[in-house]
């Protein structure tokens, strides 16, 4: 070790935290990286691959212990602990100071799931936004560079340093309902340019950028929350498909990957997990695709994972041994559970295993000293004024309600035909029914039609038949299975019918005899407001379909 880099950890022991200072050029995050876990017992290396979420606003008693005893690595932000923005800030700078005052001072990665449109983790004052099968509708690299450094912008005035996005799944499977909109679309080369862009803004904004759910939840119907979803893909199309955006990322320098519980029976892997394979993580993911970031499992609690290894404490030994530099938990395990027991002894008993956790910390604590450090890094505690005038970002809104309005697409009639009800002017629609299941399609549709009638539809009755009997035209907000279901009643009664699709538009296609449809691919209200737009001529419709 060199007397510079020797004086530096003087200075982390006894001083202020490694993160907040400067070195030369030559004193790289892994040099540092390096040393710094060298200096650490086993259990402290351990404690840096571990990431775990709490439930409730505050921070629980558990995940406190297991910041301080522990000295965990990461922390994950979900939809149960964000409804209020500024306590959410609060909590994030109190976990970040019992972070701090651990033995090496080291900060947490604080994560969260901030996609864009359908999800968002972090509600509060964040922005909704139009979500990224909308980025793809619109087709510009712009529109998801910004979209990211603005989602950015907002996390890092929380004090979250990395999001579990993009998400570059393909729009292969139509019946989806995991993914669908939460695609760019179907072309993978379209998904790597636009993942790539939104990769991008996030790290102009500060935030390490997560791609997932590798290597492709798109072309399944399953959840992998409940069950293992497997998927008949082999090798040869997975590389020529599901695979692109990930090799395009690799060479863009993409920083984080999360691995999906998701088993690929005719590929090497077999019947495993991805999450779980050394196979696909070191061979495929590191090996052949060159990638050099940290790897991150999705929630090891989900039953994709557990499911397949017969328990929590054997499907975190095994994504460690597969390749995984992060392990992630939605709940606080207990301080002595058999998950951290259970890996503490086999570091102990287990060289190769123990060889492997010192990797994964140290690649840990190499994108933290990258990331966490320096003029851009988002702040360990975030200032409550500067989140008080920032969110939502003002220039997010402005940017957000223009790609909303960019996205919007004509389905029926299709484009190259002659339209035949858009425009649909407010008196020339007769008595207008507005038939949906969001507020702010209501909203919007008062709106843009003052004297309509507005019904709120559930399933199946009497009482929307009526009102759409005594009706000249249909507006039908249309978002789910169920939702085709009840339009399918309304055919009969040979109304005008005019469908706004939100989400996914594929529902589109089992309606097909409606006189006229208008996808948005967010339930947000500039959504919304962007597809009565185009419906009454307000604006020209732009967007395109992203998939085939």
């Amino acid at each position: 070790m060199n007397f510079r880099l020797f004086f530096s950890l003087i200075i982390l022991f006894f001083s202020s935290s490694l993160f907040a200072l400067n070195f030369s050029d030559n004193e790289t995050p892994e040099k540092l990286a390096a040393a710094i876990e060298q200096a650490m017992t086993d259990d402290q290396a351990l404690g840096q691959v571990f990431m775990l979420g709490w439930v409730g606003a505050e921070p629980s008693p558990l995940i406190m212990d297991w910041i301080r005893d522990r000295n965990i690595g990461g922390i994950k932000i979900f939809g149960w602990n964000t409804e209020d923005t500024t306590l959410l800030a609060r909590t994030v700078g109190a976990l970040q100071e019992a972070s701090l005052k651990g033995p090496f001072k080291i900060p947490l990665l604080v994560a969260t799931d901030q996609e864009g449109g359908w999800i968002r983790h972090v509600k509060g004052s964040t922005s909704e936004t139009p979500g990224n099968m909308a980025i793809g509708a619109s087709g510009y690299p712009r529109d998801a560079y910004l979209a990211g450094y603005y989602i950015g912008r907002e996390l890092a005035l929380l004090g979250i340093n990395m999001n579990f996005a993009p998400t570059v799944d393909l729009f292969t499977n139509r019946d989806s309902e995991l993914i669908g909109p939460r695609a760019f679309g179907s072309n993978p080369v379209n998904v790597g340019i636009l993942g790539a862009a939104f990769m991008k803004g996030q790290q102009t904004a500060g935030i390490i950028p997560t791609a997932k759910h590798y290597p492709g939840h798109g072309d399944t119907d399953l959840d992998s929350h409940g069950v293992l979803p497997l998927i008949e893909a082999s090798f040869e199309m997975l590389w020529d498909r599901e695979l692109i955006p990930y090799r395009m990322l690799a060479a863009e320098g993409l920083p984080a990957v999360m691995s999906g519980h998701l088993a690929f029976p005719q590929t090497k892997a077999a019947m495993a997990p991805a999450s779980l394979s050394s196979w696909f993580l070191q061979d495929l993911l590191r090996e052949k695709m060159g990638y050099r970031g940290i790897i991150i499992t999705d929630d090891l609690m989900m039953n994709g994972a557990t499911s397949w290894a017969g328990s929590l404490s054997r499907a975190a030994k095994q994504a460690l041994l597969a390749g995984n530099d992060i392990i992630l938990f939605s709940k606080t395990p207990n301080l002595f559970d058999p998950v951290w027991t259970s890996l503490s002894s086999s570091m102990k008993e287990d060289t190769e295993f123990r060889m492997r956790v010192r990797d994964a910390a140290r690649r840990t604590l190499a994108i933290k000293l990258r990331y966490l450090r320096g003029d851009q890094a988002v702040p360990f505690i975030p200032n409550l004024q500067k989140l008080k005038n920032g969110l939502p970002d003002p220039e997010g809104s402005a940017f957000f309600l223009n790609l909303a309005a960019r996205s919007v697409t004509i389905v029926k009639p299709p484009q190259n035909e002659q339209p035949a009800v858009f425009p649909l002017k407010p008196e020339n629609a007769g008595r207008v029914l507005l038939a949906g299941q969001y507020m702010d399609f209501f909203k919007a549709g008062k709106a843009a039609f003052p004297d309509s009638v507005s019904y709120w539809y559930s399933d199946y009755n009497a009482e929307l038949l009526s009102y759409a009997r005594q009706s000249d035209t249909i507006i039908f907000c249309l978002s789910d299975i169920a939702g085709v279901r009840i339009l399918r009643q309304l055919e009969p009664l040979k109304k005008k019918i005019i469908v706004l699709s939100v989400l996914s538009p594929v529902y589109l296609e089992s309606v097909p005899w409606v006189d006229g449809a208008v996808a948005v691919y967010s339930y947000a209200p500039e959504s919304l407001a962007a597809g009565f737009s185009v419906i009454t001529g307000r604006i020209t419709a732009g967007g395109k379909l992203p998939y085939d």
